[in-house]
């Protein structure tokens, strides 16, 4: 029996297919064949940038005798997170009920019907650190599936149970998110500072960014110095730190330690992604500084280092170089006078931190940078040296898949960016990705997760796929007045509606379509690496609720208002995880707010003087303001319109006379 990967649209799959393991993709034939042989399944769950992946790959996969193993007593299945979230979700759940803990490489033994009854992350090859070996697991569930089938139907039986117990959504608690508790969630917010070194909590230290943005938009509506401060130090903190690359931009996904210092390296598009939507706004505040200056080379990354031929951007960077951790990033300082002489070299040592003792391993450091040069044309020369030598080395392997809601939120942060900046190059290139994934991830009418080198995947999309790619080409419409992208966005809006929602809880979604094959249908309405798909919903609903002609923009604000109420109890008890419901209660709260300019000139004017969590459009562009009076500029709160405003200075008094006291 051959191993079956080596044509999956999933890199991550593909990094498989030379394993002597006879992998299987998800689907009906594998469990189809346990049940024909009589054997389990053995689930394995991973993705492509991830260390311990790569690690449990080689020693474990690759081992002829283990793979033997492997194949004699299970049908084996590998799965791509990022391709299957919904897989991902329902396993997960599994994993973190059995162990308390959860993780990847994530190892699911199921029985044929797809009931998990023993769950675990990493296995080591051979028993290490008070962990059984692989071939010990291996060997202790095949003899329990033969000799004790009894307890596997009975523990498999609990934990589907405990799965359908804990698939509901959020309850309709009856509280409305209102001025008080979403002040409360930001004093919150706040009080979880670290002081000393920025951001929220301790390590490991992941970039807030969704909080950021969430904190930015309250100081707009209500004025909070406190809140703007403690993103401005966080955003100075990450940017000046390890945990973002100091010659070519872009993040890592998180740092280990407090200060930022030590990243794992992988890099995510979705976390560079929020993270420019996060600095944009910062950078309205910043023009010249820190955070205009990680937004320039943030969009530079996106595009070099994750922008694929067609247009797209690609997942990730591996943490890993040749299957050691950073090998591409660090420095000594001999590596730093090999390529800039000595002079250069130690004054870039004391510039970047990087100390014959070392920040990360073996003497080797990260690059900081906690101050500006003092000698911006000697910096210039010596970071495109370092960028040169850097090059040179080898190179992390890339997640070539580009996946539609990361690509949206691409969308997104390059439109806000872009107007945000002055910089319309960032706009047309928000406007190529959209192309992409509307002319090929919409196939019969019908969204798709993703694609590989221009070929979509038969994995369907999941509800942040769709909301992402909604709120993205809502803001392309927004930007460009292209009505063709309004018009997407709300067939897929009305699609979602249907596919996702669930018919007896308004306002409640599921995360995955009904016709998954799953135990349950997962949902998890709480913010996490990336914005839930509920949150994404409603600020998807509520940028409709603006933009869609009258007869529909009600039912949208209807959804948005019952889809917001349920996070009331997310941001009452933890707000850490409703970073994205934070930033769109804002937006909720301001009105929402929708400014419409008759004029080229009054547009850019109320670009420049809008919050940035209003919608701004040309009067023409959304056909029901056509009789507005020219040159003029209405601001609407829902459904309450100022009267017309003809220059900055009466626009910018209208904006300020509305914030609450």
């Amino acid at each position: 029996m051959a191993n079956r990967l080596a044509s999956a649209t999933s890199p991550y799959l593909r990094q498989h297919a030379g394993n002597p393991v006879q992998w299987w993709e998800w689907s009906d034939e594998a469990f189809a064949d346990a049940a024909r042989r009589d054997v389990p399944v053995l689930l394995s769950v991973g993705y492509a940038a991830c260390h311990w992946c790569h690690v449990m790959a080689h020693e474990t996969f690759d081992d002829p005798a283990l793979a033997a193993q492997m194949n004699d007593g299970f049908v084996c299945i590998k799965v791509d997170r990022e391709e299957r979230p919904d897989i991902d979700a329902v396993y997960m759940n599994a994993t973190v009920a059995m162990t308390g803990q959860g993780g990847w490489p994530m190892t699911c033994f199921l029985t044929p019907d797809g009931d998990p009854f023993y769950c675990g992350t990493y296995f080591p090859p051979e028993p290490r650190g008070g962990q059984p070996g692989f071939g010990e697991v291996l060997a202790a569930i095949t003899q329990t599936w033969v000799e004790r089938r009894d307890e596997v139907g009975q523990v498999a039986g609990q934990v589907r149970a405990h799965l359908a117990a804990t698939a509901s959504g959020l309850p309709d608690s009856g509280a409305r998110v209102d001025d008080g508790l979403v002040a409360a969630a930001v004093e919150a917010l706040i009080a979880d500072e670290d002081p000393v070194h920025g951001g929220l909590g301790r390590a490991p230290k992941f970039p807030p960014s969704a909080t950021m943005l969430a904190l930015l938009r309250h100081d707009e509506r209500v004025g909070s110095p406190a809140a703007f401060d403690v993103v401005a130090r966080a955003g100075a903190a990450m940017a000046r730190g390890g945990i973002y690359d100091q010659l070519a931009g872009g993040f890592a996904r998180y740092a280990v330690d407090e200060a930022w210092v030590v990243p794992h390296f992988e890099k995510m598009l979705y976390d560079n992604a929020l993270l420019l939507r996060a600095y944009a706004q910062l950078a309205r505040h910043d023009r010249g500084g820190v955070a205009e200056r990680v937004c320039e080379q943030t969009v530079a990354f996106l595009d070099e280092a994750l922008g694929t031929a067609g247009g797209g951007f690609a997942s990730s960077l591996d943490a890993d170089t040749d299957g050691v951790e950073g090998a591409t990033y660090v420095w000594t300082p001999t590596q730093l006078d090999q390529v800039l002489g000595p002079d250069d070299g130690a004054w870039a040592a004391t510039l970047f931190r990087v100390t014959a003792a070392g920040t990360f391993e073996e003497g080797a450091s990260t690059l900081q940078l906690p101050h500006d040069p003092d000698d911006p044309a000697r910096f210039a020369a010596v970071v495109a040296a370092l960028r040169a030598a850097r090059d040179d080395r080898a190179q992390p392997a890339r997640d070539d898949k580009v996946v539609t809601v990361w690509n949206a939120l691409a969308i997104t942060a390059l439109v806000e960016a872009g107007i945000a900046l002055g910089h319309q190059e960032w706009v047309d290139r928000a406007a190529r990705c959209a192309t992409v994934l509307v002319e090929s991830h919409i196939v019969d009418g019908r969204l798709r997760r993703g694609s590989l080198d221009g070929v979509v995947g038969e994995p369907a999309a999941m509800l942040d796929d769709h909301a992402a790619l909604v709120v993205a080409l809502l803001s392309l419409f927004a930007a460009t007045g292209d009505d063709h992208w309004r018009s997407t966005a709300l067939e897929l809006l009305d699609r979602a509606i249907d596919t996702f929602g669930d018919s007896a809880e308004a306002g409640s979604w599921f995360d995955a379509p009904d016709d998954g094959g799953l135990l349950v249908r997962p949902r998890d309405p709480a913010d996490g690496a990336t914005p839930s798909g509920a949150s994404l919903t409603a600020e998807a609903l509520l940028a409709a609720s603006m933009l869609a002609d009258p007869d529909r923009a009600g039912r949208y604000a209807g959804l948005a208002d019952q889809t917001l109420g349920r996070a009331a109890v997310l941001l009452a008890k933890a707000p850490r995880a409703a970073g994205h419901w934070l930033a769109v209660a804002q937006a909720a709260l301001a009105g929402p707010m929708h400014l419409t300019a008759s004029s080229a000139r009054l547009l850019a004017v109320a670009r420049e003087a809008a919050p940035g969590y209003a919608v701004v459009t040309a009067a023409g562009d959304t056909g029901f303001s056509a009789d507005q009076p020219a040159d003029t500029v209405l601001v609407c709160r829902g459904t309450t319109c100022s009267l017309p405003l003809g220059d900055a200075e009466a626009l910018r008094r209208e904006l300020d006379q509305n914030r609450p006291k």
